[in-house]
């Protein structure tokens, strides 16, 4: 279909997740589509995100539970990391995963809605395509992702640099490497490299792990990690040199400890960019606002005024893959609707970071919570039954409701089987629970879900009796 020109009702930028969502989506209500990516196709989740690094986790884990399983009395001797064969199993099955989504590609391929070129808004209802290539369209979707963003101090050692759409890609795992972020991607890939011998620094600024926000859940997992890995959430970066084998990198670091590292690799993980200011919408009258952001309506992912609708990570609203598919599900809708858009119902946020301890936040968690309207109830997991009973318990929750009507509002956490606590929150949320109505729910023992028991009977106390937690405007130094 190269160096054509062909109008459609919708022109979908991006061939990802909230891309082919919005494909489907539009298709159903019996809209012409076209779908326009330069590739490689896959979807960032089965290509470098979700899926390629919960398989190096894995391994990673293996490795870990294979060395320390002393504690119950069992001994193994002579594990061996060997990083080729690592790899080699993360990119075969990272390759199984993006072949399902290819499918799905040939789907629109044979379709003749594909349209495989880098497109730029060249007026107003008209792409060009890098081929030579046009389309014309009635409204657009934008969904083309993010791209990894690298600090300034960190862009003259390009020969020592990797992202995690890199690591996956490596033969071998490197000798050292320094993280430079604590969010999900640097935690994540940080301790798991870690764990499969490379020797690993992490670094970060504000005190940010993860998405955490509770000053208590962050005092707790920075005390836990801090046990197992060389890490330091309040770095000061002094001086960084390209060597001939790496870099070297000067910085101060936690308890204010001046440190000079060499490394083999730097493993940027400083989040992401979104894939939106070169598409040329200037051309279309659309302008970024004062911050540099483009007016994205959350609701109907409408910008501004104009029969453009932007979903998935690139709205930089909830960069989390099944928030994606439901972005793609609602802006091809309302593409096809338009004028006529609708404001869709979300389900309740959640994020789960595979750490380990793995963190979870429910609900937009303490950060969401409105001033002196909320109080918590928490547990440890450090004397919880089942933790004790596998050697996890580490870490603690902290569960929110509203004070006057006690209807739950969200969690964060930080300790054993997040994962599935994390969900179990959320349908509660979204369910509008009351904490009486989630401890009238069922609790088998004996189970790491007894923990929530806890929690949720500690805030049941709290409601009744106890002051408001503080809350982030409060900590500002605005009283209750």
């Amino acid at each position: 279909m190269s160096k054509q020109r062909r109008s459609v009702d919708v022109a979908i930028l991006g061939a990802g997740s909230a891309g082919l969502s919005a494909w489907r989506a539009a298709r159903k209500q019996g809209a012409s589509v076209a779908v326009i990516d330069p590739g490689p196709f896959g979807t960032t989740c089965a290509r470098v995100g979700c899926m390629p690094s919960k398989l190096l986790i894995a391994a990673a884990d293996a490795a870990y539970e294979a060395r320390h399983v002393s504690f119950f009395g069992v001994h193994t001797e002579g594990v061996r990391v060997d990083g080729r064969e690592v790899l080699g199993r993360v990119q075969s099955e990272r390759d199984r995963f993006v072949g399902f989504v290819l499918d799905v590609i040939e789907e629109v391929r044979s379709n003749e809605e594909l349209v495989v070129g880098k497109a730029k808004v060249s007026g107003p209802g008209k792409l060009l395509i890098d081929d030579g290539g046009e389309v014309e369209f009635g409204r657009l979707v934008i969904a083309t992702g993010t791209a990894p963003f690298i600090p300034p101090p960190f862009r003259g050692i390009e020969h020592a640099l990797i992202s995690n759409e890199d690591v996956f890609e490596l033969e071998d795992l490197p000798e050292s490497v320094l993280v430079v972020g604590l969010g999900a991607i640097g935690l994540e890939l940080g301790q798991a490299l870690h764990r499969l011998d490379v020797r690993t620094t992490l670094i970060g600024v504000r005190g940010v792990l993860g998405p955490l926000s509770d000053p208590v859940l962050l005092e707790n997992a920075r005390a836990a990690l801090s046990q197992e890995l060389d890490i330091h959430p309040n770095y000061e970066l002094k001086s960084i040199e390209p060597i001939d084998d790496g870099v070297r990198v000067g910085f101060v670091g936690t308890g204010g400890v001046a440190r000079e590292e060499t490394y083999e690799r730097v493993l940027v993980a400083a989040g992401r960019r979104a894939n939106l200011h070169q598409i040329g919408l200037d051309r279309l009258g659309i302008e970024p606002n004062e911050n540099g952001r483009y007016d994205i309506d959350p609701d109907t992912l409408q910008l501004g005024d104009h029969p453009v609708f932007v979903a998935g990570d690139v709205n930089e609203l909830h960069p989390v893959l099944h928030e994606a598919s439901d972005d793609g599900r609602i802006a091809g809708d309302n593409a096809v609707r338009f004028p006529f858009v609708r404001a869709a119902q979300r389900r309740t946020p959640i994020a789960v970071v595979f750490s380990d301890p793995q963190i979870g936040v429910v609900g937009g968690g303490y950060a969401a919570l409105e001033e002196c309207e909320a109080s918590a109830g928490e547990v440890s997991f450090e004397d919880q039954g089942r933790a004790r009973v596998h050697g996890m318990n580490t870490g603690m929750a902290r569960i929110y409701a509203d004070r006057h009507s006690g209807r739950l509002l969200g969690a964060e956490l930080f300790g054993p089987r997040v994962e599935h606590l994390s969900h179990l929150l959320a349908w509660a949320v979204q369910a509008g629970m009351t904490a009486d109505q989630a401890l009238e729910m069922p609790f088998y023992h004996p189970v790491v879900e007894e923990g929530i028991r806890t929690a949720l009977r500690d805030l049941n106390a709290n409601l009744r009796h106890g002051a408001p937690i503080k809350c982030p405007v409060t900590e500002m130094g605005v009283g209750c």
